[in-house]
């Protein structure tokens, strides 16, 4: 099977076929989402920005290029190897899910440009 083909969704946007297999890439469950409705097939917290990184960010535009640098950092050094290989492992299509409202500058947005750059 083909190397996966990523791409990234808000969590709170409707559910499609076109979507594949859909993997919520953040720390915190999203708030007013039900699991039941979320139709996440894997929760992969442990590939999201660490607290610390998250919590400095706060998903300030500003911040996105420094954000993009450290997050990076963070998963050179994947301290869970297995989430992230687990991740890695998919084929087909793979929509990595967030929750953030701002859908340019998101740890999702960021971790598919990672994969992405990773595999080239």
């Amino acid at each position: 099977m083909a190397l996966a083909e990523y791409r990234v969704k808000r969590i709170h946007a409707p559910l499609s076929d076109e979507d594949g297999t859909r993997v919520l890439v953040d720390r915190l469950w999203p708030r007013g989402m039900a699991k039941e409705a979320a139709g996440v097939d894997h929760w992969l917290r442990d590939v999201a920005p660490s607290d610390e990184l998250r919590r400095w960010f706060d998903h300030r535009s500003e911040r996105w290029d420094e954000f993009r640098r450290r997050y990076f950092a963070e998963l050179d050094h994947a301290s869970d190897a297995g989430a992230f290989a687990q991740l890695r492992a998919l084929r087909g299509r793979v929509t990595l899910l967030f929750a953030a409202r701002d859908e340019v500058h998101n740890n999702a947005v960021a971790l598919k440009e990672y994969l992405e750059r990773d595999r080239a």
